[in-house]
């Protein structure tokens, strides 16, 4: 385990070394430190910069502290760490904000270590140290390298989760941004994508879901948008007609019940948002199947129908009136069999088929239909009136508001 912070001498064995070892050591410092920096140069990739350059420059600046630190130490047991921790800890967390590995900077701490043991085998024979003495001194190295090591460990885990905090935070108000109304513009969604580290797709699809109670909510791919805790929640697909389909299902498959809504534009979000709620309400309320996850565009007729219902409540009164008078049974036998003939290009048998009912029957319904109803059937300019209608009434409205009236 690395130790950052301050140790006891035991730690620490170059406390034990005599403090005036480092005085023949001091004017050699600045020497170290630039054959430091020239090997790290040449074994390190990632550090082979200008060394007038701000990074080189920072990087001359770090390995002098380390060096200067560590011969400072020398005979202290009291030696204060927090100065070249707090360094190491600030390197690390540039590292994870540049995004990259912590690979490049403990290779250069490796390095700079190896060109240390090579400096002190060196000095140990120009000044006569004894091998208890190097032993020390070397060991204390491996302690001190381990100790900035775990400095740099530390920032460059804290800067990411912070890093983390900030993009699932830039995340949230991206699908917010997603589905405002109005829509903003696409050069807000980009830049905002950028800081969420969201590719902007194409093409997506809102998701209206209701997640189950006895489920935990599923945990999503970073590409997928979501909001679990709105009052209606959501999830955000992009590319949802290519390879963002598996993704999308597998989201939705622990959901007890989900519509997807248009495909669009990034922009136009809210308005496949808005039409998946609205399929989503039409299952929940039992009127158009949930057992599979609902494509909204698959049931046209339904949500448009679904929008006026006032309005058409209103018109089958007017319209439809001698149907509407009929009683229940019989009102709902012919509406069917009559939006299943128009639905099949007035085809008997195609209907009959449909119905599950023999031919005969359905010609003598329709009959009967014309009988009631008059000229409506016949008039083209009323067949879109009229199938709007009957898709209302079949589909949609379960008729317990007009029961009484209608058999009064």
């Amino acid at each position: 385990m690395s130790r950052t912070g301050s140790s006891p001498a035991s730690d620490f064995p170059l406390s034990g070394v005599p403090e005036e070892l480092a005085r023949p050591m001091l004017p050699h410092l600045e020497a170290a430190a630039v054959e430091m920096i020239r090997e790290i140069q040449s074994l390190v990739p990632e550090y082979a910069r200008p060394p007038e350059s701000r990074y080189g420059q920072r990087m001359r600046w770090a390995v002098e502290q380390s060096v200067r630190q560590f011969v400072d130490a020398i005979g202290r047991p009291d030696v204060d760490w927090e100065t070249i921790t707090a360094i190491y800890r600030r390197i690390g967390a540039h590292e994870a904000r540049e995004g990259r590995s912590l690979d490049g900077l403990q290779s250069a701490i490796r390095v700079s270590g190896q060109v240390a043991c090579r400096r002190f085998i060196r000095e140990a024979r120009r000044l006569g140290w004894s091998l208890d003495t190097l032993g020390m001194i070397t060991e204390s190295l491996f302690v001190y390298l381990e100790r900035i090591a775990g400095a740099a460990g530390q920032g460059y885990a804290r800067a990411q989760g912070e890093l983390a905090g900030e993009r699932e935070r830039s995340r949230w108000r991206l699908r917010d941004l997603l589905v405002a109304d109005p829509p903003a513009s696409a050069e807000a969604i980009g830049e905002l994508a950028r800081s969420a580290g969201w590719p902007v797709p194409k093409t997506l699809a809102a998701v209206a879901v209701r997640p189950d109670p006895d489920r935990a909510v599923p945990v999503l791919p970073p590409v997928l948008l979501a909001d679990w805790h709105a009052d209606d929640p959501y999830v955000l697909c992009p590319d949802p007609d290519g390879p963002g389909r598996d993704r999308m299902f597998a989201a939705i498959r622990g959901t007890r019940s989900a519509a997807i809504g248009p495909t669009v534009p990034p922009a136009r979000a809210a308005l496949s948002l808005r039409w998946a709620r609205r399929g989503h309400a039409l299952v929940e309320r039992g009127v158009l199947p949930g057992k599979e996850p609902l494509r909204c565009l698959d049931h046209l007729p339904s949500l448009v129908a679904a929008q006026s219902e006032e309005l058409l409540d209103v018109a089958l009164g007017s319209r439809l009136a001698p149907l509407m008078r009929l009683p229940p049974h019989r009102r709902d036998a012919l509406s069917r069999t009559l939006l299943t003939y128009m639905e099949n290009r007035d085809n008997a048998v195609a209907a009959s088929e449909r119905l599950q009912v023999h031919e005969q029957t359905v010609r003598y319904r329709i009959r009967r239909l014309e009988e009631t109803l008059g000229g409506v059937l016949l008039d083209p300019d009323r067949r879109i009136e009229l199938l709007i209608l009957l898709h209302y009434l079949v589909r949609l409205d379960s008729g317990d508001r007009r029961l009484s009236s209608g058999d009064g």
